[in-house]
């Protein structure tokens, strides 16, 4: 998502599952457990049981305004301050390799099959261009409707929708709101940052 990329629910391309311009959307409420301290914020399982529901809200995703060309998405209420996003998945679409920053976050898909390609490495968090990966660092999993997973801080990843006729529909939480989002662009096991954005970048 994860990027990369809502007060907009009309169709419109977005660079990442994360950015997006605030949006007026359905307001989706969340329960915060009480394990949580107040300054703390969302932990990821809390971040992760708020997307499932919302996947599950049949109301919520059809509200969705779908594009053929280019991914949708409108904000929604996150729980105890953290970002949410619906977000469209025409086929053929993804967001490209990015990270979160500090942010944690989940996601799950609501209807349709997204796959994630990630990377077990843990990557410095300034001062570089260009990495060299060693093997075994490659991850993929496939998500189809009902199925979402958790991350923590700078995860790097990227979503697909590999149908070649099928849109997906997925919720993604962050927490913090994304401070930044670094993406990358990879040829082999040679990793290398193209661009940090910032919120003033997509908001």
């Amino acid at each position: 998502m994860s990027s990369p990329s809502p007060a907009v629910p009309t169709a419109a391309s977005v660079p990442s599952p994360a950015t997006a311009p605030a949006a007026s959307a359905p307001a989706v409420s969340a329960r915060v457990g009480s394990a949580r301290a107040v300054s703390s914020g969302p932990t990821v399982a809390e971040l992760l049981d708020f997307v499932r529901r919302a996947a599950e809200d049949t109301a919520l995703i059809a509200s969705l305004p779908l594009d053929p060309e280019g991914r949708t998405w409108v904000r929604l209420d996150g729980p105890g301050g953290s970002e949410a996003w619906l977000i469209g998945w025409p086929p053929g679409t993804g967001t490209g390799w990015h990270d979160h920053a500090d942010s944690v976050g989940a996601f799950t898909t609501a209807s349709g099959t997204l796959k994630e390609h990630s990377l077990a490495v843990r990557l410095p968090t300034d001062g570089w261009k260009t990495l060299e990966l060693n093997e075994g660092v490659d991850r993929s999993r496939e998500l189809a409707a009902g199925q979402g997973r958790a991350f923590g801080q700078n995860h790097v990843h990227e979503v697909l929708n590999e149908s070649d006729s099928v849109h997906a529909v997925s919720v993604h939480a962050y927490y913090p709101p994304l401070p930044r989002i670094r993406r990358f662009s990879r040829t082999g096991a040679v990793l290398r940052l193209e661009q940090t954005e910032s919120p003033e970048d997509w908001q």
